[in-house]
């Protein structure tokens, strides 16, 4: 592994990756050199990690129930020494939930903070001790423009994506003193992903529209006039993670100026 690489010899978690958003997130890393921990509940995960790991490269994958609390602290003993103590940990493991609000149930909500929100927290929990001890980490927790301002028909998901910042400004307070930084990501829609996916088929069936249509609208409303893509959400991720050195509690648009606060 080159020295010379930005992450060379850090070790770097991310959950939700074993496609998508988390997939490209954790080659950007093993790229910069760093060891990386791949989590998911999708057992795919461990075959992305080896297919990353078949030249050498320091990368392993975790199948993983992020709402089961102990589960990722045992896990995350585990990566801490297997790979070392976590530098970064991205949280980008999400579901999203897309029915009229009459429709929306005590189980749906629970289901949709517990995956969200609870989960970003446990995992969370199971790096700031090693982060402490060097006094220094990033954190970075995937929100969601739906967590500045709710979206129609995403009621569960709007309410645990805004849960998510007061919960990433409340931990950027509480670990400033260890030189920790700890920020949010807000994107917009994000074509080539699972969650775009269920939403696009959501709005399909609930505004009773073809896909195609359902696309133009959306698009229409971004001053960039295209959906976001994974590469925007990669590069974001790979500045807070390398360089960032002055942003803590922050919750960063990526939404084409479809969000401007």
């Amino acid at each position: 592994m080159s020295s010379d690489k930005e992450l060379s010899g850090k070790t770097c978690i991310v959950t939700g990756a074993a496609r998508s958003i988390g997939l490209a997130i954790a080659e950007a890393f093993k790229e910069a050199g760093a060891k990386v921990a791949m989590i998911d509940i999708n057992p795919e995960v461990v075959k992305e990690a080896a297919r990353m790991a078949a030249d050498g490269s320091p990368v392993k994958g975790y199948v993983l129930d992020i709402t089961n609390q102990k589960a990722v602290l045992d896990c995350f003993a585990g990566i801490a020494k297997e790979l070392g103590e976590a530098y970064a940990l991205v949280n980008t493991a999400g579901i999203v939930d897309q029915r009229p609000i009459e429709e929306t149930t005590p189980e749906i909500m629970d289901r949709v903070f517990r995956v969200n929100v609870h989960g970003s927290l446990y995992c969370i929990q199971g790096v700031i001790a090693g982060m402490k001890k060097a006094k220094d980490g990033k954190i970075i927790n995937f929100s969601s423009k739906s967590g500045k301002t709710g979206s129609a028909l995403m009621v569960p998901y709007s309410a645990a994506k805004g849960a998510v910042i007061a919960m990433t400004q409340a931990v950027a307070f509480e670990l400033a003193d260890f030189n920790i930084k700890v920020n949010a990501l807000c994107p917009g829609i994000t074509d080539a992903t699972g969650v775009w996916a269920e939403v696009s088929k959501g709005y399909t069936e609930n505004l009773k529209m073809p896909r195609e249509e359902v696309i133009k609208k959306f698009t229409a409303k971004i001053p960039l006039k295209r959906l976001t893509d994974i590469q925007d959400l990669v590069d974001f991720v790979m500045f807070l993670a390398v360089k960032g050195e002055y942003c803590t509690g922050q919750a960063f648009n990526v939404t084409g100026g479809r969000e401007m606060h």
